[in-house]
């Protein structure tokens, strides 16, 4: 009866097209898991509390870290003295710039743009920077160390989203709560958000990201779910299950699937949960990947998150103080 069934078992596979393999063995599975050995740093070296991450045109991968700063509050009066901004080879994971140091008190969020442009938050500074890919400033918004809920003014802004148009969107973020949009050279257009848990209001908009269709993703942090918006700032659609958990970032893979750094929640005693979340366009969970812990392929708090043209996914970890790489 044993034989007969495992024949009947053999046949269905051959049927349905699956891979058959020797009693005993494992049926390979598709996900992502964790690239051991990226990136690599030089002798000696190590990142500071990792906050943001994105990648650019090349493949390469660029993290905002603070360096041998921690969070404290009230901020501290001094930049930080060591270089906050690493650009790394996406593919070997080598060294290849860094740059901001005395630039920043305490870095956030990171975005390259279309053109390659560099853009950085600052929630001591109270300002969003734009700079090119060796490090020269071109665009500063925001009064150093002013908070403000105006065209002129952030209070601990998070991350960048610039549109195919060039319209910046800006998560304004631990305080403000909104969504402010500038045009390319920065002139304030407008906003949209307020703080509350309906539709369309935030607590704690973390991260931003726009697909090719003008569809925008935001993070909405403190409220458990990612909330989808049109280039208007018209509410479309909200993402909210266990699954998701708590997202911290969100980034799009290819033109079906987002990726989402579910920061976990932050009992006093520490995390609870972390994890990289995969969902399609709808927030329907395809995969689950990583657990709470500081092994390879685990998180402490993964913060934010980026994915490159061939579906390679970067977290950063900002308690773990790593960038780690996840493939197919």
């Amino acid at each position: 009866m044993m034989r007969k069934t495992m024949i009947g078992a053999l046949a269905l596979a051959l049927i349905a097209g699956l891979p058959v393999v020797a009693a005993g063995h494992k049926v390979p599975q598709p996900g992502y898991h964790v690239v051991h050995g990226w990136p690599m740093l030089p002798a000696g070296r190590a990142l500071g509390a990792v906050a943001g991450v994105s990648v650019d045109r090349s493949g390469n991968v660029w993290v905002f870290h603070r360096a041998s700063r921690t969070w404290s509050e009230p901020f501290p009066p001094t930049t930080i003295a060591e270089p906050t901004v690493a650009q790394f080879d996406g593919r070997t994971g080598r060294l290849l710039r860094e740059w901001g140091a005395g630039q920043f008190v305490m870095p956030h969020g990171l975005t390259v743009d279309a053109g390659g442009n560099i853009w950085l938050t600052d929630v001591a500074l109270q300002q969003v920077f734009k700079f090119t890919p060796e490090g020269k400033l071109l665009l500063t918004l925001g009064e150093p160390r002013v908070a403000g809920k105006d065209g002129g003014h952030f209070n601990r802004p998070t991350q960048v989203a610039v549109a195919a148009d060039g319209t910046v969107l800006i998560a304004d973020g631990y305080i403000n709560t909104r969504i402010a949009r500038f045009t390319p050279d920065g002139r304030f257009l407008g906003q949209w958000g307020t703080p509350g848990q309906g539709p369309g209001q935030f607590d704690h908009p973390h991260a931003i990201v726009i697909d090719r269709a003008g569809r925008v993703y935001v993070a909405d942090r403190e409220n458990d779910r990612v909330q989808v918006f049109d280039a208007n700032g018209r509410f479309l659609e909200q993402w909210a299950s266990p699954a998701i958990g708590r997202p911290y970032g969100v980034a799009l893979i290819g033109t079906r699937e987002v990726a989402i750094a579910d920061g976990g929640v932050q009992p006093e005693h520490g995390p609870d949960r972390s994890g990289l979340v995969i969902t399609d366009r709808h927030g329907r969970l395809i995969e689950r990947v990583g657990r709470f812990g500081n092994q390879d392929g685990q998180f402490m708090m993964a913060h934010h998150i980026a994915a490159d043209p061939s579906g390679a996914i970067y977290v950063v970890d900002i308690t773990g103080r790593r960038v780690q790489k996840f493939v197919r």
